[in-house]
């Protein structure tokens, strides 16, 4: 197993495949874009899936979910979805993306074997969605969304930051839109992981007042704590609101600064360059590449592995006044 000293195992494994991304939001990187990773430090396809290989067989990985950058822009996606679905046992895998390009790709992702897609979505609004985005690129979101439903990749859920002055009052149209179509809205605190070092915490907007934003328009009642486990949101149902399908209509918040979940953690992630990350906030990396391409042994790869894990801090120190942002963006880290 991936278990820590505080008696947390990770089971879920986020695998960034690449730093790339298409749009430049406000909160991730500036309007330039970044200086890319060089393609001789990125693993390679057969790099990627034998350290997945080893993370399900050897390691107790029971969910993946691929992430980036944006992961559709990594060519040979389809089989990487389909030789990590091959795998015995067979773990659930997920896409995080922010859909463009999906409509083109969500019948062969559905095809290989992917199970569901987590799309980022901050607002309906064009000019928003550029002021935001950089891009004028909303209409192909919301293509991809639908074609992501039509193929079976759910429940679709759809990712929301909310940004103060920007979409700030976007909050009950977005959770209207996703039930609307039978998506599962998850509003999440903006954290500092932007490349700019930019994000200030007495200027985010927290999880309490997501809910104020929200409750001025509908009633929400708590779901059942005793079954949220190791899952980062707090749900609530909506009352009065259903699903196409009739199901209850639920919204979900992520308070991953104000509300941390970090005693419930499950999570360790393999960055793009083959690093181990044991949390989105460690500054703190363990080189698995430089093992693979120096002939280790499945067996040497889990041991450097389980050292990574179990090295792992009780929580993420935003509170900390010692807490620095990391050195690398979400873009590079991959959520």
């Amino acid at each position: 197993m991936l278990a820590d000293s505080y008696g947390r195992v990770a089971t879920d494994l986020r695998v960034s495949l690449t730093d790339r991304c298409n749009l430049r939001c406000t909160y991730c990187m500036p309007p330039e874009g970044l200086e890319w990773l060089p393609k001789p430090e990125l693993l390679t396809d057969d790099e990627l899936l034998r350290l997945i290989r080893i993370g399900v067989t050897r390691l107790g990985i029971t969910e993946v979910r691929f992430t980036g950058g944006e992961p559709l822009l990594r060519r040979g996606l389809v089989d990487i979805v389909s030789r990590t679905t091959a795998l015995s046992p067979r773990p659930h895998t997920a896409l995080t993306t922010n859909a463009i390009g999906l409509a083109r790709t969500a019948s062969a992702l559905a095809e290989a074997g992917l199970d569901r897609v987590n799309v980022s979505l901050d607002t309906l609004r064009p000019d928003v969605f550029e002021t935001l985005a950089r891009r004028r690129r909303l209409d192909d979101v919301l293509a991809g969304l639908a074609a992501a439903a039509d193929a079976g990749l759910t429940p679709v859920k759809v990712n929301a930051v909310l940004m103060r002055g920007v979409n700030d009052r976007e909050a009950p149209e977005l959770l209207r839109h996703c039930i609307a179509h039978g998506y599962e809205l998850r509003f999440i605190e903006q954290m500092p992981l932007d490349a700019q070092h930019g994000w200030r915490r007495d200027t985010m907007i927290t999880a309490d007042e997501i809910l104020r934003l929200l409750e001025g328009e509908f009633e929400l009642v708590p779901a059942d704590a005793d079954t949220r486990g190791s899952a980062p949101a707090e749900l609530f149902h909506v009352r009065g609101e259903a699903f196409p399908d009739g199901s209850p209509a639920t919204v979900g918040v992520i308070g991953s600064v104000t509300r941390p979940f970090c005693g419930a953690c499950d999570r360790v992630r393999l960055t793009a360059d083959g690093q181990v990350r044991n949390c989105l906030f460690a500054r703190e990396e363990s080189d698995l590449r430089s093992l693979l391409r120096g002939g280790a042994t499945d067996e040497e790869i889990a041991a450097g592995w389980r050292a990574a894990v179990a090295g792992k801090r009780p929580g993420h120190g935003i509170d900390d006044p010692s807490f620095l942002q990391p050195a690398r963006p979400m873009s590079a880290i991959g959520g």
